[in-house]
């Protein structure tokens, strides 16, 4: 009987501890239920007991701009965050923020492209491996619409291939065109054609094509979907998540939208006001339905409410604890 009542009271003691790990990871009770997608945290638990070396670490970076100057700013302050590397999936992630608060500073630092890198102080790798600078593993897609003027859709999504130079001109073409269909524009109607002769939503469908069709292992897009119309921009959405499951990359998306930002990610980044922090890590349901159906469910509606609660509560707190802080350095003088 003593026997059994010892087991019982492990099996409790394991019983809180995995209780313990499910709080670490939800990190906000207001968000521990099943809207916020207990199997992506399963998930999560289940890679970290690999030995595979992360996608992408920032050890408390800060960037700030114009050091010592009239104008200095800091952009972000103190990031920390670990992507881990999921085999045969990768990873989506959205970093979501209000406009000014550092999101582009950070895909930029990991892209290693001037001003944003390198960091101010703190650390940033990819793949274990100290960012020196822009890389073949890295490819990004900009909010501005980025297509060489003075190339067709062809040439424009053929332009990586050509720099790399490992094709002959006809591989380089067929694999443009299979592209050029992937991304849903037309071969025999659009290949052709010059990005003026564009809308929006088809010339940022060719700057995907350009960077998928290199197959980089990050891809990190910066708001590629702000200025399309809200239908044009689910189709883009549903396309993404297409694309990204055929190639199978880490991807970092940044959006000041949350519909978008819980539809697209397996988590999401939630940024504060400049100097932009990690208020929270949240894991959300993937996409598993297309964009127009599953965002007007209830339960998808629910998670983009509660999560803009938390926005409003967490910067009300880091803004009590900034004025707190101020009051406190005030008095010490």
């Amino acid at each position: 009987m003593a026997d059994d009542a010892r087991k019982d009271e492990d099996l409790k003691d394991e019983d809180l501890k995995d209780e313990d790990l499910k709080d670490e990871d939800l990190k906000d009770e207001d968000l521990k239920d099943e809207r916020l997608g207990d199997d992506s945290l399963k998930g999560r638990r289940e890679r970290r007991e690999g030995d595979r070396v992360p996608v992408v670490v920032f050890d408390k970076v800060t960037k700030t701009y114009n050091v010592g100057k009239a104008d200095e700013f800091t952009a972000i302050k103190d990031v920390t965050f670990t992507v881990e590397d999921i085999p045969d999936k990768g990873e989506f992630v959205s970093i979501l923020g209000p406009s000014g608060c550092g999101k582009s500073t950070v895909l930029r630092l990991i892209a290693g492209l001037e001003p944003q890198h390198p960091a101010t102080s703190g650390n940033v790798r990819v793949y274990g491996q100290q960012v020196a600078g822009p890389g073949a593993d890295r490819g990004m897609v900009f909010q501005a619409y980025t297509s060489f003027d003075h190339r067709t859709v062809l040439r424009n999504v053929m332009f990586g291939l050509e720099c790399r130079g490992d094709m002959s001109r006809a591989e380089r073409e067929e694999l443009a065109k299979e592209w050029i269909d992937k991304v849903g524009l037309s071969v025999k109607h659009d290949a052709d054609k010059y990005p003026h002769e564009l809308s929006g939503g088809m010339q940022q469908r060719v700057a995907i094509a350009r960077t998928l069709i290199l197959r980089p292992k990050i891809i990190l897009m910066d708001e590629p979907f702000g200025a399309l119309d809200p239908l044009t921009r689910m189709h883009m959405q549903d396309t993404l998540i297409q694309l990204w499951r055929e190639v199978e990359a880490t991807v970092f998306f940044v959006t000041h939208s949350i519909d978008e930002s819980v539809y697209l990610g397996d988590r999401v980044y939630l940024f504060s006001n400049s100097p932009g922090k990690i208020l929270k890590e949240i894991d959300v349901p993937p996409p598993d339905r297309p964009a127009m159906a599953m965002q007007r469910e209830k339960g998808f509606q629910q998670v983009v409410f509660d999560i803009r609660d938390l926005i409003d509560r967490l910067e009300r707190e880091q803004d009590e604890h900034e004025r707190e802080l101020e009051d406190a350095a005030a008095a010490a003088r």
